[in-house]
């Protein structure tokens, strides 16, 4: 029997909560760093807390599919599919900052239906669920009502994540907007659902960092797509932006298109 959508939530808190309390047990302790294949760090506590993650799902949904950062992938034939990013901004993980987070995103089909960002350090946990708007702590949120690029407040991880063609895009765009913002990894996305911020443009993700703030953008009333306007999913080529409006949406998607042509 398919759960239903509280016992989706349910599952979800359930999952956040172990891989925090694996993942803060590591924070700001000396780790052992590996570089993973696409040359990405990963550390025990990535792995420990997709592992307890993982745990869990065998009991409650066993019949689900994973797709999970740092153990792979299991049945993503299942009617529905976790999408796992156990600590999203690993790089922050280990340099102590707080703005790392886990993300989860629970994919029906082809369509997100559930996506949570939760911030063990911050102890801020928003969750989206389709239909059903967003929160933040319990607390609604929703995306601003910014629909011009020149009052917009944009935010990308890092310049290092943008091959050229894409910082010459993003350099253009971001020059047009109200401000521009460096790091924060997933919380850039929080952000968003929350009004703070307008604007989101990255590339070079993989679809566990994607799909769960996916879930929560949606739900919080805002828009994310790839850089061709295309809905976001497992073969998505991990360029994504996130805009707090259609409006807004449809300016950023232009002006990074044009950009890319010249």
């Amino acid at each position: 029997m398919s759960s239903s959508a509280p016992d989706l939530l349910s599952i979800a808190h359930s999952l956040a909560d172990a891989a925090a309390a694996q993942s803060m047990r590591y924070f700001r302790t000396p780790l052992d760093i590996i570089t993973k294949a696409d040359e990405s760090p990963v550390t025990l506590a990535d792995r420990a807390a997709e592992t307890a993650m993982r745990e869990i799902l065998a009991v409650r949904a066993a019949a689900d599919g994973i797709f999970g950062e740092e153990h792979g992938l299991e049945r993503l034939d299942a009617e529905r599919v976790w999408v796992l990013d156990p600590i999203d901004g690993t790089r922050s993980f280990i340099t102590g900052s707080p703005l790392w987070g886990t993300l989860i995103g629970v994919l029906q089909g082809s369509r997100v239906v559930l996506g949570m960002i939760d911030m063990p350090v911050l102890k801020e946990r928003w969750v989206g669920q389709a239909g059903q708007g967003a929160t933040r702590d319990g607390q609604p949120v929703h995306a601003s009502g910014c629909t011009e690029v020149a009052k917009a407040r944009i935010v990308t991880t890092s310049p290092d994540i943008f091959a050229p063609a894409d910082w010459q895009a993003f350099d253009r765009l971001s020059r047009q907007c109200a401000m521009r913002r460096f790091g924060g990894d997933c919380y850039g996305y929080a952000q968003l659902a929350g009004g703070t911020i307008d604007l989101v443009v990255e590339t070079g993700l993989q679809p566990y960092d994607y799909l769960g703030p996916a879930g929560v953008i949606e739900a919080a009333g805002g828009v994310i797509t790839d850089w061709q306007g295309q809905p976001l999913g497992l073969a998505s080529d991990g360029r994504v932006i996130a805009a707090a409006t259609p409006e807004l949406h449809r300016q950023a998607m232009a002006i990074l298109a044009a950009s890319r042509a010249c």
